[in-house]
């Protein structure tokens, strides 16, 4: 028979366990909320930079990154993230009323495979253009854990975001979209996943969780990023 001392140091333990997890359970929600709430914010005109990045993984981030260099908003475009076999003609073809600036001012990353990797490859191309500002030009439920990135890899360099909205899927109205919810949630335990890493490790070249982290995915091709 347990001692009852011993009884009520298990009830004590099992009680703070329990108040733990409430609390736990409760900041975890209350910081999706505050994940959401700031989608919004990153989907404004932005300033003009001195270049533009655009994170494959969605065709319209691509599309709007190129309206923005027609703009003005900056003077050159890097797109991340593209497969290996696509080439700046391939992109042309897709986005006929750009082209002139496709041959003249767009370069393509071929080597990043994830965020961790856009983050990387947009720091070696912003170092050698001379880059000091740029607009990155993402999903916005990508936006927050892109912006983390970026600052861990380039904490000087200065950063505007520009969300795009993904077609056919309303996150405004997650609530009652499951795959908009599904989705949200997702991407929320990366990006805290990222915050933590990126809490106590610098150079993501140089972190081994970065390493861990960055799997095995690659790039996609712009003409299959809406099917993504």
């Amino acid at each position: 028979m347990t001692p009852p001392r011993r009884r009520s140091l298990a009830r004590r333990v099992a009680g703070t366990l329990l108040c733990a997890g409430v609390l736990a359970t409760v900041a975890a929600a209350l910081g999706f909320l505050v994940f959401v709430a700031t989608l919004e914010r990153h989907m404004v005109e932005p300033a003009p930079a001195d270049a533009i990045v655009a994170l494959t993984g969605g065709s319209q981030r691509v599309t709007d990154a190129l309206d923005l260099l027609a703009r003005g908003k900056g003077d050159r475009l890097l797109i991340s993230g593209v497969h290996e076999t696509t080439t700046l003609d391939e992109i042309a073809r897709l986005n006929p009323d750009h082209a002139r600036l496709l041959s003249c001012c767009v370069d393509l990353d071929h080597r990043a495979r994830n965020t961790i990797g856009n983050a990387i490859e947009t720091r070696r191309w912003a170092a050698e253009r001379g880059v000091g500002s740029l607009i990155v030009v993402t999903s916005n439920y990508h936006m927050p854990r892109t912006l983390l990135e970026l600052a861990n890899a380039s904490p000087d360099l200065d950063v505007t975001p520009y969300a795009v909205a993904p077609a056919n899927l309303d996150t405004s109205a997650w609530w009652y979209e499951p795959n908009a919810a599904r989705l949200l949630a997702v991407e929320y335990l990366k990006f805290l996943a990222v915050w933590l890493r990126t809490a106590v490790e610098g150079d993501p070249e140089r972190s081994p969780a970065a390493h861990m982290m960055s799997g095995f995915q690659r790039p996609v091709a712009p003409a299959l990023a809406a099917a993504i």
